[in-house]
């Protein structure tokens, strides 16, 4: 119903000498509010506020106020729209449902029975999302055929990182995601990759990606060569050729890792407790690691971290499995030591490497360094039944072809050779 202003005047009559006064009433119809808008604040991707502040009713109830806006100038209520309450006075109001990086242009409103009244224009733009910022992991190690890689996405660039991984190629130095990739769900921080399907001795390029609604960045590109057929590489990057012995797969070379797979330093002090403790040939890495390799304890033989993954240390089992193939232990040794006396000591009976074992004499530490040259001494995994302080291995010496079979102290220091699993 149309509301009406009244207003009051005073009408005076005269009629037959007599003087009538009349008070009448005129009436005057509402006009619509009076509005003005708010600046916008609080702007995200898809989020602003604002509101407006009602000034006047105009004669009239207000029935409805609140904000409007559109990616158009002058927005009206028939565009997007917010309802704050009714009534005058300032109000406040949230914009919601916004695209980034786009531009809106908003006016309060305030409506009553003579219509709907609209404030002042503002304008702003959502926050746009940028590419994320991320850096790419090293290889931290590798085979023939595989890698493990990664990245840090430090910055997700405002949006919400819906894809990440390492893309590789060994065509392009600037691998993209249309290349080999991993995928490792969601969201900022670190992850790890293995990378598969790669090809042996063979050089690949590396970027770790992470895709937002403002595209896919990479990291820092990376590169490395995987392996020959047939090497292993340990924690600490040192590389191993293997060889097949019948159904085994054996380390061609003396182990020389100072860490355990997983990454633990394996300790250094000579002592009898049950620790995992390496040694070099008398404390001297720099003439005997290569091509010796390092001394363990037994201790360090029986960790099952001790070898690359997918790596063991041989039981006793594994070992006569080993002897039993190559003829009987009365042979087995000549068949598995390196030829000639580079690094035997003369004569180096009946060596003849027939599957490329390369048995070396890197001596023994029991207390003190000795045998180097004469005898190579390679632990088993395999506890002595007869004594828990003792440990089994095996023994090749210069001057027979025996494959000796024999029990050690734990806290002795000898050779490794790695099974593969």
């Amino acid at each position: 119903m149309k509301e009406l202003l009244r207003f009051s005047y005073l009408t005076v009559l005269f009629f037959c000498g007599t003087v009538f006064f009349f008070s009448c009433e005129k009436e005057q119809e509402p006009v619509v509010p009076t509005v003005t808008t708010n600046s916008i604040t609080d702007i995200t991707l898809t989020t602003a506020s604002s509101g407006g502040n009602v000034t006047s009713d105009g004669g009239a109830t207000v029935t409805a106020r609140g904000v409007c806006w559109s990616t158009d100038q002058n927005p009206t209520t028939a565009d997007s729209k917010t309802s704050s309450s009714t009534g005058t006075g300032s109000f406040t109001c949230d914009l919601t449902g916004l695209t980034q990086g786009t531009r809106y242009y908003v006016r309060a409103y305030a409506a009553n029975s003579a219509g709907t009244a609209y404030g002042n224009q503002q304008d702003f733009t959502t926050v746009a999302v940028k590419p994320a910022t991320l850096t790419t992991t090293g290889v931290s190690s590798y085979t023939e055929s595989t890698a493990v890689s990664g990245g840090n996405i430090t910055d997700d660039g405002g949006g919400n990182i819906t894809a990440r991984g390492v893309c590789w190629s060994s065509a392009s130095q600037e691998p993209k995601v249309t290349d080999s990739k991993t995928e490792e769900g969601t969201g900022t921080g670190t992850f790890t990759s293995d990378l598969t399907g790669m090809d042996p001795e063979t050089t690949y390029y590396i970027r770790a990606y992470a895709t937002n609604s403002a595209g896919t960045a990479y990291g820092d590109m990376v590169s490395f060569t995987t392996l020959a057929a047939g090497q292993v590489m340990d924690v600490d990057g040192n590389i191993y050729n293997s060889v097949t012995i019948g159904n085994q797969v054996w380390m061609a070379e003396n182990l020389r890792t100072t860490k355990l797979n997983d990454g633990s330093a394996i300790e250094r002090i000579f002592s009898y407790d049950q620790t995992p403790i390496y040694f070099w040939y008398d404390n001297d890495s720099v003439t005997y690691a290569d091509p010796y390799g390092a001394l363990y304890n037994w201790y360090a033989a029986a960790s099952v971290k001790l070898c690359p993954a997918g790596w063991h240390v041989p039981d006793v089992d594994d070992w006569n499995e080993l002897s039993d193939f190559l003829g009987d232990e009365s042979v087995a040794g000549g068949k598995l030591k390196e030829t000639g006396t580079a690094h035997w000591q003369s004569p180096n009976t009946d060596a003849t490497d027939d599957y490329g074992f390369a048995g070396l004499p890197g001596g023994i530490r029991l207390g003190d360094f000795f045998g180097l040259g004469m005898e190579g001494n390679y632990w088993s995994s395999t506890q002595d039944i007869n004594s828990t302080s003792y440990g089994k291995y095996r023994l090749l010496y210069h001057d027979n072809a025996w494959m000796g079979n024999g029990s050690a102290r734990k806290y002795g220091g000898l050779s490794i050779r790695c099974l593969k699993d």
